[in-house]
């Protein structure tokens, strides 16, 4: 900026800043182009993709939430993209890629509207009226599903698998994922809460996918510490300990002399009476199964062994918690204060060979519902792969217990929901009538995107839908396997209200941002260090990428 020919600097030197039409096209283009990334992977017949991160680790899927997460987002707009996936797989564990093309269509139908001098603030208000609308009538459309209808749930489970490519297996996962869900959920008032943690994903290679089980209890990824203990212990009595049984070493160095060989025998036995009290304490607490966070003395383990004591020690955290619910024990940080009273019990406690390795199995619990899935397959992108997809399933079964309704897929609720907001643009005056048909329009994205992905005629499939949504077919969508549009209802294609719901909320949250942006103001980023670091001067210049390091966490 001048004034009298001085310069007044308001920015930082390298500050990068774009204003008006040029920030707002950017940012467009940059959503458009993550929402394009993902396209081709959805519906059935969508195809995987190949992510190679810097380490050289292969991920390959079809999810679309994994696949943004393992891509590494500069675009500030795009990272926003990449936001409404995660949070559609939080919410609602399915739909994440139609979230983000259906707000990547609002984006593009916007920068068409912009170009005709339509206000990004009246589009704004266009797109979150219709929003509003949509969600009403998608409450409205939908149908009760209980939690005892067990056929409906199971096709909602099949549904979210079909794109996946377990997709042979899918009616068996289906069962398992129900049979999970319906097993730990809980009354709350007039409805039912699940809690997911409750349901434990254990893969173990080898095996075929279809030997993927679902075991009523918890699988412990360990082995029993000594070969001397039983292999199986009936009506158990389970201790937790959250304490070594070890002897401790002091927190500071500490320097023992022994002059004579009698004080070191002295201090042998010591070590052997402290660890034959800590045995007799668990012992006395009636527990024959002990399950240790930490570690366990070579010392003791015999002296487990010798008392018939089944031990498992480095227990993980979080299957501690789930076993401390399913049997009633409490987690003891201390192995002098373990009592009767923090023992729990179970059906049955048994270690089992599961290809190369030996696994505990907790069984027949009786204080809460805790079950596993063990998931067996050829190789560790395919166990991967299945536990992405039957964690979708777990999800969609869930909240569709959770709400209580679900509406049907294949796009035919999408052309319903963009019928009637035709019909209602013709109500609202002013522009933002116009940005209420974009809406409607980008909602057929999805069944325009299932057609295409299919190798079908999108045009002809998007006449045909809009002809059977006019006249009263409300299922209508595109039947894939058999090339043309048929009813949903019929191939039991259905999904619950939430995936909707939230796919709707969240890309028209997104949308509605980017287009309020009209001024991208980017700091220059800080120079790599110098010197010093590891790989001598600047030597790690190549981290300088993960300055947006967004994909630690879920």
């Amino acid at each position: 900026m001048l004034t009298g020919q001085t310069p007044i600097l308001v920015l930082k030197e390298g500050t990068k800043r774009d204003k008006g039409r040029g920030a707002l096209s950017n940012n467009i283009q940059a959503a458009k182009a993550i929402a394009d990334a993902v396209r081709s992977t959805l519906g059935p017949r969508g195809l995987d993709k190949m992510l190679v991160d810097s380490m050289g680790d292969v991920v390959v899927t079809n999810d679309g939430v994994t696949i943004l997460k393992e891509m590494d987002v500069e675009h500030p707009a795009a990272k926003m993209l990449v936001e409404v996936a995660k949070t559609q797989d939080q919410e609602a564990g399915d739909g994440t890629t139609t979230a983000v093309v259906l707000a990547g269509e609002l984006l593009k139908r916007a920068e068409t509207l912009i170009e005709q001098n339509i206000h990004p603030t009246i589009i704004s208000q266009g797109y979150r009226l219709a929003s509003a609308k949509a969600l009403k009538i998608l409450q409205e459309t939908s149908e009760p599903i209980a939690i005892t209808d067990h056929a409906k749930l199971a096709q909602i489970a099949v549904t979210s698998m079909a794109s996946k490519s377990v997709s042979f297996s899918r009616d068996a996962l289906g069962e398992i994922a129900v049979k999970a869900v319906t097993a730990v959920a809980e009354k709350k008032g007039d409805g039912y809460f699940v809690d997911l943690d409750n349901i434990q994903l254990i893969k173990k290679q080898g095996g075929a996918i279809t030997d993927t089980q679902l075991i009523e209890g918890v699988i412990v990824d360990k082995e029993k510490v000594h070969s001397g203990m039983p292999s199986r212990v009936e009506n158990p009595k389970i201790a937790l300990l959250d304490a070594a049984l070890e002897i401790k070493k002091t927190e500071i160095d500490a320097k023992i002399e022994i002059n004579d060989p009698s004080q070191l025998n002295a201090f042998l036995q010591e070590e052997e009476n402290m660890l034959r009290r800590m045995v007799d304490q668990v012992k006395k607490s009636g527990a024959n199964v002990v399950l240790c966070q930490k570690g366990i003395d070579d010392l003791a383990q015999h002296f487990l062994a010798k008392e018939g004591i089944y031990a498992v020690r480095r227990v993980k955290k979080s299957d501690m918690e789930k076993l401390a619910k399913a049997t009633g024990a409490n987690i003891v940080s201390k192995v002098s204060e373990l009592t009767p009273e923090d023992v729990g019990t179970a059906g049955l406690v048994e270690e089992r060979k599961i290809g190369e390795d030996a696994l505990t199995f907790v069984t027949g619990a009786k204080k809460a519902r805790a079950v596993s899935i063990l998931i067996r397959g050829g190789t560790e992108h395919v166990l991967d792969e299945i536990e992405r997809s039957l964690d979708d399933a777990l999800n969609v079964v869930a909240v569709a217990v959770e709400d209580g309704r679900y509406v049907y897929g294949g796009g035919a609720t999408a052309s319903e929901l963009a019928l009637h907001l035709r019909d209602e643009a013709a109500k609202i005056g002013g522009r933002e009538q116009i940005a209420f048909e974009s809406f409607a329009e980008a909602l057929e994205t999805v069944p325009r995107t299932l057609a295409e992905n299919a190798g079908l005629d999108p045009i002809d499939i998007l006449i045909e839908l809009r002809k059977a949504h006019k006249g009263g077919h409300k299922h209508a969508g595109v039947n894939i396997a058999a090339g043309k549009v048929g009813d949903m209802g019929e191939i039991h294609v259905i999904e619950p209200i939430r995936v909707g719901r939230q796919a709707i909320e969240s890309a028209t949250d997104a949308a509605v941002m980017i287009l309020r942006i009209d001024d991208v103001i980017a700091s220059k980023s800080s120079p790599p260090p110098s010197g010093g670091g590891p790989g001598g001067p600047g030597g790690m210049g190549g981290m300088g990428g993960m300055g947006g390091g967004d994909f630690g966490e879920d």
